[in-house]
């Protein structure tokens, strides 16, 4: 498949889905015990507008890793509904700032419809590539993600745009397909598609050499949950 209708597929994909979620149609998972909401065990009923929880396409929480503090500046990469930048914001207080970024303009819609729900106005969504994130060097205490690294085709412009972005100390905690050593590229995209979070993910070992050439330390990579064959979502952690 072409580098265009990879991308393509993607957009449409999770165009899609914002917009299912800005009708009132959004989403059912087709595998909810390894996808989406089902994920966000602690969350009790009206935590967060339903719309946001609902159209988590997501394979973790990275919001229940990432170990955020008050006061700290929080990036989410692919923020789609906006489901780990409210939580994120909640965590941060009013004294520090949630960002999302999202190439989508119906995500960033539906985003923005659902943190003004929630009534959290320490946060900001602003459009953009996560290989040319929208925000200024060292600017950034803790970068997150759910689910969305796999989807670019250009991995090392975005490990090296999370560490431009982050200050000198800080941390990525993000979640993400990732695939045993053994899967060469081949099998993982016979296991699924790009735009359903397998066929671009990493393996272990490239995810670990990935961010140590991007100058991260104290990388960790954990398996959490088998998403396909020898395909897991895992939590990710790296110090700048």
């Amino acid at each position: 498949m072409t580098t265009s209708r990879v991308r393509d597929d993607v957009r449409e994909k999770y165009a899609a889905a914002a917009t299912a979620a800005l009708d009132g149609a959004c989403c059912a998972p087709t595998a909810p015990q390894v996808i989406g909401a089902a994920l966000y065990t602690d969350l009790g009923p009206g935590t967060v507008p339903d719309t946001a929880l609902l159209a988590s396409l997501g394979c973790g929480n990275p919001t229940a890793v990432a170990d955020l503090r008050a006061g700290e500046v929080v990036l989410d990469l692919g923020s789609g509904g906006g489901l780990d930048v409210i939580l994120s914001a909640r965590r941060v207080g009013p004294t520090g700032t949630a960002y999302g970024v999202d190439a989508l303009p119906e995500m960033l819609e539906l985003a923005r419809q659902n943190a003004a729900e929630a009534g959290v106005d320490n946060v900001e969504f602003l459009e953009g590539d996560l290989e040319e994130l929208p925000l200024p060097d060292a600017s950034v205490d803790v970068v997150i993600s759910n689910c969305v690294i796999n989807l670019s085709e250009d991995k090392p412009a975005v490990f090296a745009e999370i560490a431009r972005v982050l200050r000198p100390g800080g941390r990525v905690g993000v979640s993400d397909v990732v695939a045993e050593d053994h899967l060469d590229a081949a099998e993982r995209a016979r296991r699924g598609s790009y735009a359903d979070c397998v066929a671009g993910a990493l393996s272990a070992a490239e995810y670990r050499d990935l961010l140590h050439a991007a100058g991260f330390g104290d990388v960790e990579v954990r398996f959490t949950h088998e998403v396909a064959d020898g395909m897991h979502g895992a939590i990710v952690r790296a110090r700048r």
